[in-house]
């Protein structure tokens, strides 16, 4: 099985000019944690719920401030090609939840933990990635 039959496939995306107001509020729309930031196409960051908050919000960026000041840049990615347990492992590695797909540098999708959980054969891998990722927190002392 390839990464491309579990996949979505309908992504929408935002430009690095966008706001920060006008990427969340897409968020909100879409109900989505992440948004993929494109230029012609091409996948040139990841911008996610969190870095709105802690790297706009909380260092008092204004909400007219391009999302590319927020984003993380040139993110991990898959290819059209990979099985859903080699994105696993991806996933896992760099502790990740979702990996944007590519295809020749344009983006073609979006998997996620939840997208790999639900398909059988990689539930294991789903399960072992997630447990990478997700560390309980612990309490200061």
């Amino acid at each position: 099985m390839k990464i491309t039959e579990m996949m979505t496939t309908e992504v929408e995306s935002c430009s690095p000019n966008a706001t920060l107001m006008e990427v969340a509020a897409k968020m909100k729309e879409l109900d989505v944690g992440v948004m993929p930031i494109t230029q012609e196409d091409e996948l040139v960051g990841l911008a996610t719920d969190r870095d709105l908050v802690l790297k706009g919000l909380a260092e008092e960026l204004p909400i007219d401030a391009p999302v590319s000041q927020v984003m993380t840049g040139d993110p991990v990615r898959g290819t059209v090609t990979m099985t859903p347990e080699e994105a696993a492992d991806i996933m896992a590695d760099v502790q990740i939840r979702r990996l944007p797909i590519v295809d020749d540098g344009k983006l073609v999708g979006i998997v996620s933990l939840g997208d790999l959980a639900v398909h059988n054969r990689t539930e294991s891998d789903a399960g072992e990635a997630l447990e990478e990722i997700s560390y309980p927190s612990e309490p200061n002392k």
